[in-house]
């Protein structure tokens, strides 16, 4: 009875719609919006269409906030996609998503994170590196656990502080979410504020190549792949669906803080790139190495001298916000596995202080560390936008089944235009992805392929 108790404590209802939409936006505003221009610049597009990459990712991520609001209205009970999915789909196919998600998505997101955090640290003052007379042992010659060894360790210290905080109370980890993303947003506008105010040299010009111009194949090639590095920028937005259980009146907050999170976070990457591509020319971010960071020489003449370590403080505190942000909202989703049996047991029990899902938050963290110390998080994170996309185009799916059955009863904005639009892109960026990508394509529908013998050992070894 003691244990049935436990599992059977409620998630406290904390989160407003003020933090529920701040954590939206810190979700996605992590290091994507300084990073992505140069790839973009390097596929030959010109400004005008580069800025319509960016909308046009926005867009598309508008579309499935757009489809997950009208999913909101199911249930007030956290799990996001998982709890949808098993409405719609069963239990089978619910449990593949979320495991997919525990494999792949949620925390191999959150291992790179955590890299790039530390890895910044380590731009600013350099770490030790306790085991670099091991860095040439290797797992298969692919996994080397021991290169970067500092950079791992302080990364790892990272993900467990921030779950270590995230256990204490959903206010407690919200309230650190709105300073930080409070902090990021002033920081981004202050880099747009003072770009747009900066003064070009008269005889600078500007290399930029004419849409017109191209050829029509060779332009949509080069636009879908600027799309794609947008669509890793705005990746997350779907992260805050776990945590209805502890949002304020979910059915109408959630939805709205989804699309006001993303408008938020659409203003300023547009603002933002237009900022890059005002201070330099097109040819001077072509120019910049594709590991280097594009908006470091943008950062260094707007502010000068310390325009590097501004820039560096800046990731550093949007990193860390996204970081927190996936902490917050993705043990949710295992927890609420585990309530309906496909998922480890203990994940299912809420502190009866704290009132959050401690088991479940450890889970994420473990694997997280895991992930990052092993340094598979690169190519993980190389299929996070492709395995994201089958799922999302399938939640839109999900959505015009329940509307058609009467499941979900009310008048849902913009269907079924929204969800027929975002199908569409999501299955034309899936079969762009295998044929372009056939070997990491591979790899990634081999991870979710694992999520079977998984949900058969939960559902015959006593746990569903």
């Amino acid at each position: 009875m003691e244990n049935k108790s436990q599992n059977d404590i409620k998630l406290k209802r904390e989160l407003s719609l003020f933090t529920s939409t701040l954590l939206v936006a810190g979700l996605v505003v992590g290091s994507g919006i300084f990073m992505k221009i140069v790839p973009m610049a390097k596929t030959g597009l010109g400004e005008g269409a580069i800025i319509l990459a960016w909308i046009a990712a926005g867009v598309i991520s508008l579309l499935g906030a757009l489809t997950v609001g009208g999913l909101a209205t199911l249930t007030e009970e956290s799990g996001g996609t998982y709890e949808y999915f098993r409405i719609a789909f069963g239990k089978f196919f619910a449990f593949v998503s979320g495991w997919s998600d525990f494999m792949i998505v949620g925390t191999g997101v959150n291992a790179a994170i955590a890299f790039l955090f530390a890895q910044t640290v380590n731009s600013i003052i350099p770490l030790p590196n306790p085991f670099e007379a091991w860095e040439h042992i290797s797992i298969a010659g692919y996994i080397f656990p021991f290169a970067n060894s500092g950079i791992k360790i302080l990364g790892i210290f990272t993900i467990i502080l921030l779950t270590a905080v995230n256990c204490l109370g959903a206010r407690e980890s919200g309230l650190i979410n709105n300073i930080i993303t409070s902090a990021k947003i002033l920081g981004i506008l202050l880099l747009i504020v003072l770009g747009l105010a900066y003064s070009k040299p008269e005889t600078e010009t500007e290399a930029i190549i004419n849409v017109s111009s191209t050829e029509t194949w060779s332009f949509m090639s080069g636009f879908l792949t600027a799309m794609l590095a947008a669509l890793w920028a705005y990746d997350g937005w779907i992260y805050p669906a776990n945590i209805s259980g502890e949002i304020i009146n979910p059915r109408r907050n959630l939805p709205l803080a989804l699309i006001l999170g993303i408008s938020i976070t659409i203003v300023l990457y547009i603002a933002v790139n237009y900022v890059y591509m005002y201070v330099l020319s097109l040819d001077e971010i072509r120019s910049i190495g594709e590991s280097e960071i594009g908006a470091l020489p943008v950062a260094e003449i707007i502010f000068g001298n310390y325009g590097k370590l501004i820039l560096q403080i800046l990731i550093l505190v949007c990193s860390f916000g996204a970081l927190n942000g996936n902490i917050i909202s993705l043990p949710r989703k295992y927890y609420r596995m585990a309530h309906e049996g496909y998922f480890f047991r203990n994940a299912a029990k809420v502190h009866p202080r704290f009132r959050t899902p401690v088991v479940a938050l450890i889970y994420s963290m473990v694997w997280s560390c895991i992930l990052l110390f092993s340094g598979s998080f690169d190519m993980l994170t190389d299929m996070v936008v492709f395995t994201a996309f089958m799922f999302y185009g399938l939640l839109a799916v999900a959505l015009i089944k329940l509307k058609r059955t009467g499941t979900i009863k009310g008048k849902v904005a913009g269907y079924p235009v929204v969800p027929v639009l975002f199908l569409l892109f999501s299955i034309a960026l899936t079969v762009h992805t295998i044929w372009t990508e056939p070997g990491k394509s591979a790899i990634g529908l081999l991870l979710i392929l694992s999520s079977v013998p998984f949900y058969y050992f939960f559902k015959y070894s006593g746990k569903a």
